[in-house]
């Protein structure tokens, strides 16, 4: 996982700085499907490599479960699942996107990662009113990024998850508490 370590660099070096101008206009972007999507470097804590999940019962298809994270339980999201698009099977390029959303920590299973680019204010785009009904993901996108000859979506991590996913990330976190952990 080579292009993982390099981005992990890149992900230290962006937060180093304490100014918060350095994570203005930067995006991670990860392919799902034959899409690149971009989320605000803000929310991203780290990229790790695909790891064990324990399942949970009586939850939506595209909540996968639990990981354990360095002693912190942590959910999942499958983010091809949850944009109602074909599974795919896990191999050694996909990756879980460690975010932060409104305080809670939240993993994204992506089948791979693309890159750290800075999209200007000015080329990103909302997205078009008008769409196929199957392309269900598109409630999630915000804006359409330009950069150079390629568009990426850009996700809107707040609705992306719901409030469901929320409720099961503050279980998680109470139960980083009760076992001690902060």
């Amino acid at each position: 996982m080579e292009e993982t370590s390099e981005l992990k660099g890149l992900m230290i070096e962006s937060n180093a700085s304490d100014e918060p101008d350095t994570q203005q206009g930067k995006y991670m972007t990860f392919k799902s499907g034959n899409e690149y999507f971009g989320l605000k470097i803000q929310y991203v804590n780290e990229i790790i490599q695909f790891q064990t999940i324990t399942a949970i019962p009586e939850t939506e298809d595209y909540i996968k479960g639990l990981i354990n994270l360095r002693g912190k339980v942590i959910p999942v999201i499958d983010v091809r699942l949850r944009f109602k698009q074909e599974p795919f099977e896990y191999n050694d390029r996909t990756c879980i996107i460690v975010i932060n959303v409104k305080s809670t920590v939240v993993g994204l299973i992506v089948e791979q990662i693309a890159d750290v680019v800075e999209i200007k204010e000015e080329n990103i785009l909302p997205p078009p009113a008008i769409g196929r009904v199957d392309k269900q993901h598109h409630k999630y996108v915000y804006g359409i990024g330009k950069v150079g000859d390629a568009v990426k979506l850009l996700l809107d991590p707040d609705k992306l998850l719901n409030d469901e996913d929320l409720s099961l990330a503050e279980q998680a976190e109470n139960m980083n508490i009760e076992e001690g952990e902060v």
